[in-house]
């Protein structure tokens, strides 16, 4: 069982940028994913990072979105920059076995932080 505990949600003005990060007791075994829902939407995968580092990111959030993590620290970020009023969401961190790559699919991760909301004004 993983418990992750994500900070750093807040409000910011379209171009600006805010930072997530996600705690849990061991990181270094996992995959780890970031993932947002909008109001009426469903989930979508952001960005995932494996074990070994690789990184896979969705067009939406490509070049502007970057994920890392520090194992030592058992810590995930997400870096979001040149943020825009369609990134508002509830963002959600997400881990799951280190099989193959980071998915960007939901449905492939088992255990899920509670969501910080991250809200764009225009």
């Amino acid at each position: 069982q993983v418990q992750l505990v994500e900070s750093g949600g807040g409000s910011v003005q379209a171009g600006g940028s805010l930072r997530l990060s996600c705690t849990a007791s061991d990181i270094s075994d996992y995959h780890m994913g970031w993932f947002r829902q909008a109001p009426g939407k469903e989930r979508e995968g952001g960005a995932g990072i494996g074990t070994d580092d690789y990184t896979t990111y969705a067009d939406s959030v490509k070049g502007r979105f970057t994920i890392s993590r520090d194992n030592a620290k058992n810590t995930l970020y997400l870096e979001m920059n040149s943020l825009k009023p369609e990134d508002t969401a509830m963002y959600f961190c997400a881990a799951r076995g280190a099989r193959y790559r980071p998915p960007l699919d939901a449905a492939e991760y088992a255990y899920w932080g509670q969501g910080p909301q991250v809200t764009v004004s225009s």
